[in-house]
């Protein structure tokens, strides 16, 4: 498929999407490298929203097709005040969403992880992660991919005074 040039690529919708930031009792924040990349590609939980879904609803569906974590193991502790756009490198356009979006228009949601360790699972139906870890807000930026890098640094910043105190007995 030929590359669009970057004067329509403008002109795309951005593709309705939440994002999930997952964080641990200590502070670490659930990442998983891309099962479709064969370099360093870790990225949080996010995926699209359905026709007439509640972005909620999308983000705790969207966290456990991702990540096998039900509902009940997480407990939402806020979201975006607005949506954040994020634009894909133009070689990109052509190839994800059947080339109708410029990136994608996310809502995120911070979410504490309070079951075991043993409920996440990625090897789901359609397996989006090839391995996980928690990182440091440090170490998520330095792993994202660049194009994605300042649309974390935004959420990691608008969620940072919610993060949980880590819990110094575990």
């Amino acid at each position: 498929m030929p590359e669009k040039p970057a004067s329509s690529i403008d002109a795309l919708p951005y593709r309705p999407c939440v994002g999930v930031m997952v964080v641990n009792p200590e502070g670490g924040i659930f990442a998983g490298q891309r099962i479709d990349s064969d370099y360093d590609a870790w990225q949080m939980p996010q995926g699209g929203i359905e026709k007439g879904e509640d972005p909620a609803e999308a983000a705790l569906r969207e966290l456990e097709e991702e990540t096998g974590i039900p509902r009940d193991a997480v407990e939402i502790l806020a979201w975006t005040e607005d949506w954040i756009p994020y634009d894909l490198p133009v070689h990109l356009v052509p190839r994800l969403w059947g080339g109708k979006y410029r990136g994608q228009e996310q809502r995120w949601f911070l979410m504490r992880f309070n079951g075991d360790e043993r409920l996440i699972d990625i090897e789901t139906e359609h397996p989006e992660f090839s391995r996980w870890c928690w990182l440091s807000p440090d170490d998520v930026l330095t792993r994202i991919v660049p194009f994605k890098r300042d649309t974390y640094a935004r959420v990691i910043a608008e969620f940072r005074p919610h993060f949980p105190e880590p819990d110094r007995a575990r």
